[in-house]
């Protein structure tokens, strides 16, 4: 069996569509053998045309998958020198679960983190209770969030008075959540971020449509947080912005391309 000094330079990258595609192609370029994790075969598309390794789709089951992908690669002679970790900033469960397995396999392992650029005139919360304590009376508030927060950011504003509607992504999950919410079915768009013919303009039509006076989003960094902003200064929209969780202290982290590839290449 080849050690991790001596295999050829391979790395498995966990992520989802945004910034998992750029990662990749660099890397590829670089030499390196890169496997991916996506989560559902729609994602699986961001990745097409790549020289991949491998591509899996589908859930990890915990620690246990994870601990078993690493094992099987070792199985192959194809033992990975890194992973990475360039899920989505509030995927703390599958992060917490990559740092678990790799630590127990004494694997390396990298976390991508987005450099936030949080606008001034936004209003950070901790997280979507915290809506029930601001003043929201008679305000038309656009939550644009995942699943996960929806339910108690509808909850929240509605206890704080405001009326409100929900932007979700276009999967059966998302729209099965929204329902559960008890929202009207006309205070519901399914819609797939940055698309149009100019990004930001279905977004911006929502907001018109519905006169939106306040949007609620999450702290991820990247294009979708930019683009909420940048709409909420033109319009002069209120902007509340769900705090990214922080990063473990004990990974290592990265923030652009150009730190990935040194990294990894000082044991490449």
């Amino acid at each position: 069996m080849q050690s991790r000094k001596n295999c050829h330079k391979s790395i498995w990258v966990l992520s989802g569509t945004g910034d998992g595609p750029l990662l990749v192609r660099a890397l590829v370029q670089k030499g390196w053998r890169v496997s991916v994790s996506v989560v559902s075969v729609q994602a699986s598309f961001a990745y097409e045309g790549l020289p991949l390794a491998n591509l899996w789709i589908g859930p990890l089951e915990g620690v246990k998958g994870i601990v078993g992908v690493l094992k099987n690669a070792e199985l192959r002679g194809e033992e990975f020198q890194w992973v990475l970790d360039a899920t989505h900033p509030f995927a703390q469960v599958i992060s917490g679960n990559l740092e678990k397995a790799c630590s127990k396999r004494n694997q390396p392992l990298l976390c991508f983190q987005r450099v936030l650029e949080t606008s001034s005139s936004s209003t950070i919360i901790r997280s979507p209770e915290e809506l029930s304590t601001k003043d929201l009376k008679g305000r038309r508030v656009l939550l644009a969030l995942g699943k996960r927060e929806l339910r108690q950011a509808v909850r929240s504003s509605n206890e704080a008075g405001a009326i409100v509607f929900v932007r979700i992504l276009p999967t059966p999950e998302s729209l099965s959540e929204a329902l559960r919410s008890g929202l009207p079915n006309n205070h519901l768009a399914a819609l797939k971020p940055l698309q149009g013919d100019s990004i930001g303009a279905y977004e911006l039509a929502l907001c018109r449509r519905w006169l939106i006076t306040d949007v609620v989003c999450r702290e991820s960094g990247g294009a979708t947080q930019d683009l909420w902003q940048q709409i909420c200064q033109r319009n002069q929209l209120g902007l509340f912005l769900i705090a990214r969780p922080r990063a473990s202290n004990k990974l290592e982290n990265v923030s652009s391309v150009a730190e990935l590839i040194e990294r990894v290449s000082q044991n490449g």
